[in-house]
């Protein structure tokens, strides 16, 4: 197992291919965290983890793109998070991985929180970076968060057509993106890197079709507080001060629904953006090592 990007099958959505990375060499071994990705990122979201030597002698690191992200293919032509859930889950299967904890950056978050559910033998713990547990409420707003369905919608009308196959995700959707998760102050060879990345994975009528479905997906999706006892892990939760997508006051409200967990914890990071595993590495980095050395 390299640190490179590489597939696997599994069997879900009528049979699929996951793109996913290991930071280093896999020693069974070692406890694994499993990293999902933010809306429309990839496995590259996570490279400040894969180069932070602790955390990597501490845990192997594996990255899964969820469905409509990076390599990740299915057979069926929709798919919710819920699916990336199961899929995640089979991809441990694939690999023999029996346990792991899973780190998820905003709607990483939330497919974190559906895998716990889903298998609660399998999750040891999860670390929430910057998420939501609600779908996108009027009370959702009124606790600090974003409009979602404002941020969205234009994005699924103008991705509803086919296109041909020189198509290109457009460069403003990839700067709406970087802005909110990233803040205004994104470096010019940051922001090349991701116009880069996106340039490749969204590409032609396929590409469109991904990534209107990751859009609806976004807008339109479950909340999940009824369902929120059924997570039996630790759970510890990082929202920056910063995040211009959800809130504190959010996060404080929702950390006190995971009433099934063994433990839970919300920690307020000053000046922590939305896409906090890129924006505070070292913070999310020495509380990942903490969550696997307390309980693995």
């Amino acid at each position: 197992m390299s640190n490179h990007t590489k597939t696997v099958d599994v069997p879900h959505l009528g049979g699929s291919t996951i793109g996913y990375r290991f930071g280093a060499e896999y020693h069974p071994a070692k406890p694994t965290v499993v990293l999902v990705n933010s809306f429309t990122t990839s496995v590259e979201l996570y490279r400040p983890q894969f180069a932070d030597e602790e955390l990597s002698r501490a845990a192997n690191l594996l990255a899964i793109e969820p469905f409509g992200h990076g390599a990740t293919r299915a057979a069926y032509e929709q798919f919710t998070y819920w699916d990336s859930a199961v899929a995640d889950l089979q991809v441990l299967e694939a690999l023999g991985i029996e346990r792991a904890f899973v780190l998820g950056t905003s709607q990483g978050g939330w497919i974190a929180a559906r895998m716990a559910m889903l298998a609660p033998a399998t999750v040891q713990g999860i670390l929430l970076l910057g998420t939501s547990m609600d779908y996108e409420s009027a009370g959702s707003r009124e606790r600090g968060c974003w409009d979602g369905i404002d941020f969205c919608t234009p994005s699924i009308d103008a991705l509803a057509e086919p296109v041909d196959d020189d198509w290109v995700v457009p460069g403003d959707f990839v700067d709406a993106v970087l802005g909110a998760g990233l803040g205004e102050d994104v470096s010019d060879d940051e922001r090349a890197f991701w116009h880069s990345v996106y340039q490749q994975n969204y590409t032609g009528d396929d590409g469109r079709h991904r990534l209107r479905v990751c859009t609806i997906n976004l807008r339109d999706r479950d909340g999940l507080h009824a369902r929120l006892d059924g997570v039996r892990c630790p759970v510890l939760w990082l929202q920056g001060t910063a995040d211009q997508v959800y809130s504190v006051a959010n996060a404080e409200e929702e950390i006190r629904l995971f009433t099934g967990s063994s433990e839970v914890e919300l920690r307020v990071v000053e000046g922590g953006q939305h896409f906090m595993s890129a924006s505070h590495p070292d913070v999310v980095n020495a509380a990942t090592v903490e969550l696997v050395r307390r309980w693995s």
